[in-house]
């Protein structure tokens, strides 16, 4: 299959949690800072063209579980994909198979960087949620009848955005489901020097039954960096995947 090139990049605590208190603490602080960097700042390591996030991610971190606008009566749209923009450099995709994210704009600004909104629907998404999106001038894909497939996703991304290097950026379930379906190349931790200790915070990957199981998945380890007294930055590459029936 012709697909991005993914990395899972993840700052997490020294108790592998991807959120809680530890971020709040001044090593938490620095460590969010140095996950930054290294994705998107100024001099950036991975030179990507978009992100992957969850829903329950992009609810916490960017549409804050505001419910979509949407009109029940909306003309019916067309069928199949909405490409709204195919260059804008940088993209941010949501996987939201029903259509629950309460969007307001086309883009998003994290930090200093600013990206063209592409949604991940199933066909059970509604005619009033593809409605809003066109309105909004937000793209979406449909890539599955009640789940995502990733296979079509990735090939979809790649053929219409021309995203050759994308980042898989959590939660814990949509980051584990893609290694273990072996769509995923590269893992990037940026470990802070804290944790809480928390056992109601997610993990890093998390298996979920009709997502993913249990089934080990194993690491190379390629490089590994003290950035600073706050954070150490591990790079791994998945060893190849058997695909299981």
């Amino acid at each position: 299959m012709k697909r991005p090139y993914i990395f899972c990049h993840m700052l997490v605590s020294m108790d592998g949690k991807i959120m809680g208190n530890y971020m709040d603490t001044p090593q938490g602080i620095k460590a969010q800072e140095v996950f930054y960097d290294i994705a998107f700042g100024k001099k950036p390591y991975y030179h990507h063209q978009g992100w992957l996030s969850g829903r329950v991610t992009t609810d916490d971190n960017f549409t804050f579980y505001k419910k979509p606008r949407i009109d029940e009566n909306a003309e019916k749209v067309a069928e199949g994909d909405y490409i709204a923009n195919a260059q804008a450099g940088m993209y941010y995709v949501s996987i939201d198979p029903n259509g629950r994210l309460g969007w307001e704009k086309d883009t998003l600004v994290y930090e200093d960087t600013r990206a063209h909104v592409i949604e991940i629907l199933t066909a059970k998404a509604g005619n009033a949620y593809k409605a809003l999106l066109r309105k909004l001038h937000i793209s979406y894909l449909i890539v599955g009848e009640d789940q995502i497939d990733f296979e079509v996703m990735l090939e979809k991304l790649k053929e219409s955005f021309h995203i050759e290097t994308l980042m898989l950026g959590g939660g814990g379930v949509l980051n584990w489901s893609l290694i273990q379906q072996g769509l995923c190349d590269e893992v990037s931790l940026v470990i802070a020097s804290a944790a809480d200790g928390s056992n109601q915070t997610p993990t890093l990957f998390e298996m979920r039954e009709n997502f993913s199981n249990d089934r080990p998945i194993e690491f190379a380890l390629q490089e590994a960096t003290i950035m600073d007294e706050a954070a150490l930055w591990l790079r791994y590459k998945v060893k190849e995947v058997k695909r299981h029936e």
